[in-house]
């Protein structure tokens, strides 16, 4: 941060009580405004619904209100044209506009801060951001399902080894594969609207810890920044970091998903698998191995992941002893938070982008599907709908299955007569139920593999995102 040499020396806002100054070493650990200018932004937003509401309630006059509109306005014109000067003497954001606002409109500045605190401003502030936050990050999750669906409904009918326990366990449709992260992310967005209700109530108007004597309309202010609803108690307005938590909370699971979607990617794309191939753009080579083509971004999202995780828990961990009400703890919210959002938003964007140049090897999926006799439980079944107690199915379909490993075959390359050695009730019928494809259609409802439902299920995702 650059600091203004024209107030180096000035005496801080409260500074009154005083006797001696700050040292450099406390005003480097204490400040804020290296992290917190990013509230700049809804800092003056918060400020400009204020400024509106003391102006209707005769607290100050129409002209101080032009004045800081005025003012307020300047200044973030000179925020984003990066020509603000950010100054660590002046502690926070809150401090840097005020100071600058007094610089261009006097005394009317100096009468903004009436009737608030700094405590229920940046609780304030912080919920704005995260309001808009949230906003962008399901507008990108929406992107990232479209990719999905996109290369889903390429894909409904080819064959993949579905596993459990990494096993090859029933053959499934890899459309049907990735319309389970459709469904994860659908989730998030659920979870990330619900807290949006709980992020977007108005804490202005709290003051530092018990409210203020002005006749202030805080109904006012909440209707001026689009607040949903008014934290109903003061000390817990200034002091209350729970909305910061359940994000966070949200953010860890959307990470989780995007981890293990991106742990698949990494098997998939090793020549063991060979199932898919990312582009190029998404990957980097190796300084010594001329032959290698590795997974980065999905390895990166792996270990970002790793780093959301450890934001919530930090924060956590930072409200767990905090007595009321508001507490130089809660500085500490910020950086992880706005990490936690920035790795999200960048994630979720390049993830969608990745997804889009994902190249699809059927062949090697069919073949994959072949081994580790996939459709072993289509025989169970088939033996069942005979009248076989399923419990004896299984034991025969387990004697069937070694058979074939001695054999050195799957189970539906046996002769007929080699079937029935193991039961009577098998028929020649039983080929089309031991063929991937068979075993596909015949999960035909809904959350089935059939790649009819899973064509259902994408064209109800397309119009849930519509």
């Amino acid at each position: 941060m650059e600091k203004n040499s024209s107030v180096e020396n000035n005496k801080k806002t409260w500074s009154g009580r005083f006797n001696e100054p700050v040292s450099d070493l406390v005003k480097r650990y204490t400040a804020s405004v290296s992290f917190d200018y990013k509230l700049a932004e809804y800092d003056i937003q918060g400020s400009l619904a204020h400024a509106t509401m003391l102006s209707a309630q005769g607290i100050i006059s129409n002209e101080d209100l032009t004045a800081i509109e005025n003012g307020l306005n300047q200044i973030l014109g000179e925020i984003h044209n990066k020509q603000f000067v950010w100054s660590l003497d002046l502690e926070d954001v809150h401090l840097n506009i005020e100071k600058r606002l007094t610089e261009i409109v006097g005394d009317a500045g100096k009468r903004l801060h009436t009737g608030r605190s700094r405590n229920d401003q940046i609780a304030t502030d912080i919920r704005l951001y995260l309001r808009t936050s949230i906003d962008t990050i399901i507008n990108l999750i929406k992107a990232m399902q479209l990719a999905l669906l996109n290369l889903a409904e390429k894909h409904t009918d080819t064959v993949m080894p579905g596993f459990t326990h990494l096993q090859v366990a029933q053959p499934v449709s890899f459309g049907h594969h990735l319309m389970a992260y459709f469904e994860m992310l659908k989730r998030d967005i659920e979870r990330l609207s619900d807290c949006r209700k709980r992020v977007n109530q108005l804490p202005l108007g709290a003051a530092a810890l018990a409210g203020t004597s002005y006749p202030i309309d805080r109904t006012l202010v909440a209707e001026k920044l689009n607040f949903e609803g008014i934290c109903e108690n003061s000390l817990d307005a200034v002091s209350d970091r729970d909305f910061a938590v359940e994000f966070c909370a949200c953010a860890s699971l959307i990470m989780t998903h995007l981890s293990r979607m991106s742990e698949e990617l990494i098997l998939w794309m090793n020549p063991s698998f060979n199932f898919i191939e990312l582009a190029d753009r998404f990957c980097t080579g190796s300084s010594i191995m001329p032959q290698k083509k590795n997974p980065d971004v999905p390895e990166l999202v792996r270990g970002k992941t790793g780093r959301i995780n450890g934001h919530l828990i930090a924060i956590l961990t930072l409200m767990k002893a905090q007595p009321l009400a508001y507490n130089k703890d809660n500085q500490e919210d910020k950086e992880p938070l706005f990490d936690t959002v920035e790795t999200l938003i960048d994630t979720l964007r390049i993830y969608a982008d990745m997804l889009t140049g994902v190249r699809v090897n059927q062949n090697a999926m069919r073949q994959a599907a072949l081994k580790g006799y996939a459709t072993a439980t289509d025989l169970a079944d088939y033996l069942t709908k005979k009248g076989v107690p399923f419990r004896d199915s299984h034991e025969i379909v387990a004697k069937t299955v070694q058979f074939a490993e001695q054999k050195g075959c799957d189970i539906s390359d046996l002769e007929i007569a080699e079937l029935q050695k193991f039961s009577k009730e098998i028929d020649e019928d039983i080929f089309s139920f031991l063929t991937l494809e068979g075993s596909m259609k015949s999960r035909n409802h809904i959350g089935g593999t059939a790649p009819e439902q899973v064509q259902v299920a994408i064209d109800k995702a397309r119009k849930l995102l519509s």
